[in-house]
């Protein structure tokens, strides 16, 4: 190596300093640019939920209701689109989402799918920015700030559902955006800052009328303002602020919610009431046992936000939470003389308050925490918080306060890895608070995968298998849509499952003993099955399966049949088999079910333990040449009334002279 010459280094190692301080002042922006670009790449991975198509249809509802067209696209059984619920929805990014799919002229779905979840993660990576940016303002250190940002955009089921909720992330991120502006409006305290706080109020009114709190807390903060002034010009520019945030967030909603331009008072009225009593009332599975959504316990939301957070983040958060708490009882009345203080006062009411008055007015809730994920962003400011009161009680020990950071961006890492290692499922992520490790047992206790994401992977491994076939699949036609067009072309949705090739069977029909070998698709998460993909004919079989299968025909015709119709039903070993030996091509008979109705509950899983209720065992038929077979293994626990049916026959009950069986075994 040759010497530098002596003015030379002087040049370089400014130039590192300042590409060095480069980096450093914007840290924040680069990590977001980052996260960024790999969204760009890992949106494709993503399946639909089920309200995407209404999402969409309500935006372009709402965008003909505007240009004056009829707004009948959302209408079903004669039904008007301003009769609905749906019309309660504000449209303040799902109108964006629509306008820039038709500015770019997309008309494949498979573009608007990945258009979409593109822009909602995008919106999902500002209000991360924003976060970074108000923690660096409460604890003037980047190093706290960028801990809150990664605590932010490494929360598993957020980073997931970013892409493919554009409704709770996205109003979670608009939270934040308006917390920041806040904070800023008190801090600065001018006109224009309380305008654009009252536009961010609009905005996050309109995405979900849960946003409405955001107004009585800062008239509450500026009443407060108002008499800790004298009589003069102080008072009149404090009520002239306040005004105007009303009246900027008041004709932001109003403008941004067009079924309300005709009768806002009653649109208002309906949207609160609606948040309260939201429909339909479905039964999730919590704690094992299946519960109507509008009869929930009081800790549902603090059970699910507990299993369901990285521990490091708990931990930091709830430390952030007992500092305020301690803060606000040292000091109950000075706090609200400072600006800083009353703003983490207002973080803290801003966690613990929607989840208690959602207990309170038993609010419907459903599929998690996900109506409440808004909560998450005080509660990471909370712990930024926490972080920064920790790193402030070891300043005087650097060795540790450094630990401290070290440890905390391990923690972090380690989340990283584990949301790598269950992509692109990060959105069933559980910690370490439930069982994981037992078999079969996180499925039963709460919801994984309720909106099925794996399914366009599954379909896209079915046809590499495959690459010169047309496929039929029993599956839902949203998740055809989002392949890419090459691939749709080559498969087909069976209608009602009749003559699939293949059944995707998922968590919730997954309530009988696996049938390992029957798979050619299976896909795990924390050891418990969460897809399966089970070929209908023999000629798309492992080798193994059809063996299986065989060997299971032999033992089953080698006793008597305990009911002859169409198919001769046998039984051993608590295993039913469906047989007939001369299965013509156009049989419809593909599905087949048996009911237990147990006379001790206690005997099924524990959330079934309801006088009168039953559990459901089904499998597919599969055809081995000539002959269709299917097969339904009880468990051990099974005891009591079995009911056989055919799926295809209507209702389950004693059809086609399969009669109600009592005391089987």
């Amino acid at each position: 190596m040759f010497p530098l010459p002596r003015h030379i280094a002087p040049q370089l190692a400014a130039g590192r300093r300042a590409a060095l301080n480069f980096l450093v002042i914007h840290s924040g922006l680069i990590l977001c640019a980052l996260f960024l670009l790999a969204g760009l790449f890992l949106a494709g991975e993503y399946g639909i939920n089920y309200d995407e198509s209404t999402q969409r249809h309500i935006a372009a509802a709402n965008w003909d209701y505007i240009r004056g067209r009829p707004d009948d696209i959302l209408a079903k059984a004669g039904s008007s689109a301003l009769e609905r619920s749906d019309r309660l929805y504000g449209v303040a990014f799902e109108l964006p989402l629509l306008l820039a799919e038709r500015a770019l002229g997309l008309e494949d779905y498979h573009y608007v799918h990945r258009l979409r979840l593109t822009l909602s993660h995008l919106f999902f990576i500002l209000g991360g920015f924003f976060c970074y940016r108000l923690a660096w303002r409460l604890s003037d250190s980047r190093r706290i700030a960028l801990l809150a940002l990664l605590i932010f955009l490494l929360h598993p089921r957020l980073y997931a559902q970013s892409y493919i909720n554009s409704k709770d992330p996205v109003f979670l991120s608009m939270f934040m955006i308006a917390l920041y502006l806040l904070e800023r409006a008190f801090r600065r305290d001018t006109i224009g800052a309380f305008v654009l706080l009252g536009i961010a109020a609009g905005l996050l009114t309109n995405l979900r009328i849960m946003g409405i709190m955001l107004f009585p807390a800062v008239i509450a903060m500026r009443g407060w303002d108002w008499f800790q002034v004298g009589n003069g010009p102080e008072r009149k520019a404090i009520l002239l602020a306040g005004g105007l945030f009303l009246l900027a967030g008041g004709l932001t909603w109003y403008a941004l919610s067009p079924y309300a331009w005709s009768n806002p008072i009653d649109y208002l009225a309906a949207s609160l009431n609606e948040t309260v009593n939201h429909t339909p009332v479905l039964s999730p599975v919590f704690q094992g046992e299946r519960i109507p959504s509008d009869q929930l316990p009081p800790h549902y939301l603090p059970v699910w936000f507990g299993i369901t957070t990285p521990p490091l983040i708990l931990l930091a958060g709830f430390i952030g939470v007992a500092a305020v708490a301690a803060r606000v009882r040292r000091r109950p009345v000075a706090i609200f003389r400072n600006n800083r203080l009353r703003f983490q006062l207002l973080l803290l009411a801003a966690f613990l308050l929607p989840p208690l008055a959602a207990a309170l007015l038993g609010a419907n809730q459903y599929e998690g925490w996900r109506h409440s994920y808004f909560i998450y962003a005080p509660f990471v400011l909370l712990a930024a918080g926490g972080l920064h009161w920790l790193g402030a009680g070891l300043a005087r020990q650097r060795r540790y306060r450094g630990g401290m950071y070290g440890l905390a961006g391990l923690g972090l890492g380690l989340v990283l890895l584990q949301m790598a290692q269950i992509h692109p499922l990060q959105y069933s992520y559980f910690n370490f608070l439930v069982d994981r490790t037992t078999p079969e047992q996180l499925r039963t206790q709460y919801e994984v995968d309720y909106w099925q994401l794996l399914t366009p992977p599954v379909l896209e491994y079915l046809l590499a298998l495959y690459p010169e076939e047309t496929l039929t699949a029993r599956t839902e036609r949203r998740h055809r849509n989002i392949l890419p067009p090459a691939e749709r072309e080559r498969l087909q949705v069976a209608a009602g499952g009749r003559n699939a090739d293949f059944d995707l069977v998922y968590q919730q029909d997954l309530s009988q003993p696996d049938l390992a070998f029957n798979s050619v698709y299976r896909r795990r998460l924390y050891n418990n099955t969460v897809i399966t993909a089970r070929p209908a004919e023999a000629a798309r079989m492992p080798p193994a399966a059809v063996a299986a299968y065989g060997e299971i025909y032999r033992q089953a015709v080698a006793g008597e049949p305990i009911i002859r119709a169409d198919y001769a039903v046998y039984w051993a070993d608590k295993r039913l088999t469906f047989v007939q030996e001369n299965c013509p091509p156009e049989s419809r008979d593909v599905w087949f079910g048996v009911k237990l109705f147990p006379h001790r509950p206690e005997t099924l899983p524990p959330h079934l333990w309801r006088p009168g209720s039953y559990a459901t065992f089904e499998n597919s038929r599969v055809r081995l040449g000539d002959l269709c077979l299917a097969v339904i293994q009880l468990p051990d626990y099974a005891q009591g009334d079995l009911m056989i049916s055919r799926r295809n026959l209507g209702n389950w009950g004693p059809a086609a002279g399969l009669p109600l069986w009592e005391e089987l075994y």
